[in-house]
């Protein structure tokens, strides 16, 4: 049993300390820059002062399409494994693959026809 966790403990250990070694640098570097100058502390690399508030509201639709996104690409990263064992699935396999795109052109189309889309 310790033979075939050994990989993935080793793996877990080198994981934090890279982690804790990039937190650790970027702490570092971070007190560098702030002792060097106050000015560089400003978000805008312009060195001018904002015209807007940064805490403004977006729109709806900024949210709308980042939801749509994300939906389609979680609902795209399930045709990779389905690609990768298609000929073991068979034409059940396909068919209800098929329902499943089917399903999703759908609502691509409901959204387009709604206009969830269009940034007018």
């Amino acid at each position: 049993m310790s033979d075939t966790l050994f990989p993935v403990f080793l793996q877990f250990s080198v994981a934090l300390l890279m982690a804790a070694g990039i937190l650790a640098l970027s702490w570092l570097v971070d007190r560098r820059v702030a002792r060097r100058a106050k000015t560089d502390l400003s978000p805008y690399e312009c060195g001018l002062p904002p015209f807007v508030e940064a805490h403004r509201r977006f729109s709806v639709k900024f949210y709308l399409v980042a939801m749509l996104f994300i939906l389609f690409d979680i609902e795209a990263a399930f045709l990779f494994p389905w690609a990768a064992v298609f000929r073991r699935l068979g034409p059940a396999g396909f068919w209800q693959m098929a329902v499943f795109i089917f399903v999703l052109l759908l609502g691509y189309f409901y959204i387009l026809r709604r206009g969830a889309l269009d940034w007018d």
